[in-house]
């Protein structure tokens, strides 16, 4: 009697089946706990050497104070200059990468034909994979000589005094930290942009809008979700990036512009701010760096600055990272 009609026999192994899906249940388990077990232990060795580092310097000393020098006489170990130097790369990448980003997922998601986004977004995901390292020699060799070009141009033409950028300046690492970024950002808000439904677009084209007003008005507004978190995770990149800013920006923490008054109310002079870009601008990631690297002993208070600066930079990017999950929930949109 043929068998080709009956039902293959699936049960016959149940006993060894069961046993392997008990082994692949407890092995994921594992992994998971070792994640989590990983991250905890590296929050608690910030704490706790963060904890021995404020016993010896007040809080709200490292909070305010404007000067950051952990092996010079006068010792100082105020993380203000540092955050200083954050703020000022991470807002001109940002200027850079976000606009850039977002007008390049747009044209990806909803211009460019299937052939042309095969090609550019693989090449754009390429900038991604480049080593940092190379972004900060690019700096130095290529962006800033071109900087200083472009400024002595403009002071031959329009007759102006504008000073030339020094060897280490935040304006180039800026640049090339928004270039870093830009990937992430084009690459999260096109995926947003393409999960929105095409009868959202079609439902605008039947009212006779165009394609740039559906794509502005309709598929952006729908993907803002989406748009918002990868803003917040490129800036969170920009803020915890290292060698590039190492070598683009220097080492040199800025110096805090004077606050000046009007009428009452105090602001800072726009050419203070803008000459912050042409000096060295060191980070809290750089300050990490030189001290690790620094002729210091482990245990000296010095040393345990280095633990209270990444506990720092670890409290603004877990923000940053709150703050996305927390955009992403409020403006999701769900499509049926």
């Amino acid at each position: 009697m043929s068998n080709e009609g009956q039902a293959p026999d699936l049960a016959g192994d149940r006993g060894f089946r069961s046993v392997r899906e008990s082994v692949y249940k407890y092995a994921l388990a594992g992994c998971a706990v070792l994640s989590v077990l990983t991250t905890v232990s590296i929050i608690g060795v910030l704490v706790l050497d963060a904890a021995q580092f404020f016993a010896e310097v007040p809080v709200l000393e490292f909070l305010t104070g404007t000067t950051f020098s952990p092996n010079l006489e006068p010792v100082s170990f105020g993380v203000l200059p540092l955050v200083l130097g954050t703020i000022l790369i991470t807002i001109g990448a940002g200027a850079l990468a976000l606009p850039t980003g977002v007008l390049t997922a747009i044209y990806l998601s909803e211009y460019a034909s299937d052939r042309t986004r095969s090609i550019l977004k693989p090449m754009l995901e390429v900038l991604a994979g480049v080593p940092t390292v190379v972004y900060g020699y690019f700096a130095i060799v290529y962006v800033t000589p071109a900087l200083n070009t472009v400024i002595t141009g403009l002071n031959g033409f329009l007759g102006t005094e504008f000073g030339t950028l020094g060897l280490f300046n935040g304006l180039s690492a800026s640049i090339v930290v928004g270039i870093m970024i830009i990937p992430m950002v084009s690459s999260i808000s096109e995926d947003a942009m393409s999960s929105v439904p095409d009868s959202l677009r079609e439902a605008g084209y039947g009212l006779g809008a165009t394609k740039f007003n559906v794509s502005l008005t309709i598929v952006v507004p729908a993907a803002v979700s989406g748009i918002a978190s990868s803003f917040i995770l490129a800036i969170s990149r920009a803020i915890g990036e290292t060698m590039a800013v190492v070598l683009a920006a220097g080492s040199q923490p800025p110096d805090i512009p004077p606050v000046q008054q009007a009428f009452g109310i105090p602001y800072v002079a726009p050419a203070d701010v803008i000459g912050l870009f042409t000096e060295s601008s060191a980070t809290m990631t750089v300050a990490m760096v030189n001290i690790a690297q620094g002729d210091i002993s482990g245990g000296s208070t010095a040393y345990q600055s280095l633990f209270a600066i990444g506990l720092t930079l670890f409290v603004i990017t877990l923000a940053m990272n709150v703050v996305s999950d927390l955009v992403a929930s409020r403006y999701r949109e769900v499509y049926e």
